[in-house]
């Protein structure tokens, strides 16, 4: 366990993504989404990641129905704030947003004082638990403006009242991110598809400047949503069919790890945690064998050999740390 700066919230080195028991793509039972929470638990996982927008609440009541059987002090459990639920009566589903839920909601951008209140005071319900450890302000792209100026204020205020015990802010971008590591005072940053085998954009300045500055980084979507982890003809890569040209790549960086006896999945694993920016590995696990195989890779030592040949091949650039 590793201790988010000053705030005293400690994470383990590989948490668990709560998307895909969100339904994510497509449905996930009951039990197969309590039993994905729970292998992680056996598996040594401590910290546990969800939001609102994962399947429209789903998410947060399925990971909070198998947190609340497990001793609260042990784990440590993040949600994020910007999009807020209301009712809906349109009828439909949610899979425009990616989700197989009924579209029982919609999703509102709200990062006013208010607003982040009232969607931490949902979440909250919905989990069943009495506090949540981190919060993230979540995607704030396109209201850079309201996030800074009443977003995170109003995390600081909750912060300072002992509300929650870390904020941050969690993104598939690292520019903003950099922004707020910078500019304000975050206990961690959560950057999603960043920082990976085929995406390093974090590592230009994103995470030298949490390494400056002291901010914990946990790195998220380490398969690029799936292509690192089967890479097949309609593998998707940031949730689109992946081109191609990447898949080839992507093949031929697998040939090269299966030439030194170790799966990509461990590869693209250990890549992320090895910067010392990095806290912890953020993987979305949809059943409990899944959860178990990222644990397996998680652990699994990858040689130094098998860097030095994707940079003797031009699959990782020489001056890439890994």
């Amino acid at each position: 366990m590793t201790a988010l700066g000053r705030s005293g919230v400690e994470v383990s080195a590989l948490a668990f993504g709560a998307s895909g028991i969100g339904n994510l793509y497509t449905e996930v039972g009951d039990e197969q989404a309590y039993e994905a929470v729970t292998a992680a638990w056996q598996s040594g996982v401590r910290y546990f990641d969800t939001a609102p927008h994962y399947g429209l609440g789903l998410a947060e009541t399925r990971l909070g129905a198998a947190l609340r059987e497990l001793p609260r002090d042990e784990f440590t459990v993040s949600t994020k704030v910007g999009r807020r639920l209301e009712p809906s009566d349109q009828g439909g589903d949610d899979l425009a947003h990616g989700f197989a839920v009924p579209a029982r909601h919609r999703r509102v951008w709200d990062f006013s004082a208010d607003g982040i209140r009232r969607t931490l005071e949902a979440s909250l319900e919905r989990l069943g638990l009495d506090r949540v450890d981190v919060v993230y302000l979540h995607d704030p792209d396109d209201h850079a403006e309201q996030a800074f100026r009443e977003g995170y204020p109003a995390l600081e205020k909750l912060r300072a009242e002992g509300v929650v015990r870390a904020i941050g802010a969690g993104m598939n971008q690292a520019a903003m991110l950099t922004r707020f590591v910078r500019d304000t005072d975050v206990d961690v940053v959560l950057c999603a598809g960043r920082y990976t085998l085929l995406d390093r954009s974090a590592g230009a300045e994103l995470l030298p400047a949490a390494v400056e500055r002291g901010v914990p980084v946990v790195i998220g979507g380490a398969f690029n949503s799936g292509l690192l982890a089967d890479p097949r003809p309609g593998a998707t890569y940031n949730y689109t069919e992946a081109p191609a040209e990447l898949l080839d790549r992507v093949q031929r960086m697998r040939a090269v790890a299966d030439r030194h006896d170790i799966t990509l999945r461990a590869a693209a694993l250990a890549f992320c945690s090895a910067h010392p920016a990095v806290v912890a590995v953020l993987v979305g696990a949809r059943s409990a064998a899944e959860v178990r195989d990222c644990a397996e890779q998680f652990g699994t030592p990858v040689p130094a050999a098998f860097w030095q040949e994707l940079r003797e091949t031009g699959l990782l650039l020489p001056e890439e740390p890994r």
